[in-house]
């Protein structure tokens, strides 16, 4: 028997991220499991914004764009992982490692973004992320959060 996934809609995901355009990156979550991995989906389109100047003659989607889609789809993993949150508590970037670029994304994409927990010590949170265009991964980092009330 197959179990149901744990989808969230961008109503959902607007109540636990601060972002809204054109830096909301993440467009739907497909399934998380609280604590462990969440994936979720992010549609590049020719009608954002970046493309005006990244490039005009040749529009590929910029890779600090990625690793921040990546960022905040950690942070719903987060949100989602925790039994409690405050009001005004947010998951802030604090930390990069590995990044690497593997493909150009372009408009027309779909980035799956599959982010996975590793470790939390004293709110700094850990995941392996990567996002990927037709199964094959174009970036992947390890992403640290902090963990913090405004």
């Amino acid at each position: 028997m197959a179990t149901a996934l744990n989808t969230l809609e961008v109503q959902e995901i607007m109540a636990l991220l601060p972002h809204r355009y054109p830096f909301l990156l993440i467009d739907r979550v497909l399934d998380y499991v609280p604590g462990e991995s969440l994936t979720a989906v992010k549609n590049v389109t020719i009608n954002e914004p970046i493309f005006t100047g990244h490039f005009p003659n040749l529009p590929i989607f910029p890779g600090v764009l990625i690793l921040e889609a990546m960022a905040q789809a950690t942070g719903l993993l987060g949100f989602k992982t925790v039994s409690e949150r405050k009001e005004n508590e947010l998951y802030l970037f604090a930390g990069i490692d590995e990044a690497r670029f593997k493909k150009p994304v372009v408009p027309g994409d779909q980035l799956i973004l599959e982010v996975k927990f590793l470790v939390e010590k004293r709110n700094i949170w850990k995941f392996s992320a990567e996002a990927k265009v037709d199964g094959q991964v174009v970036c992947s980092a390890q992403i640290m959060c902090a963990r913090r009330e405004l």
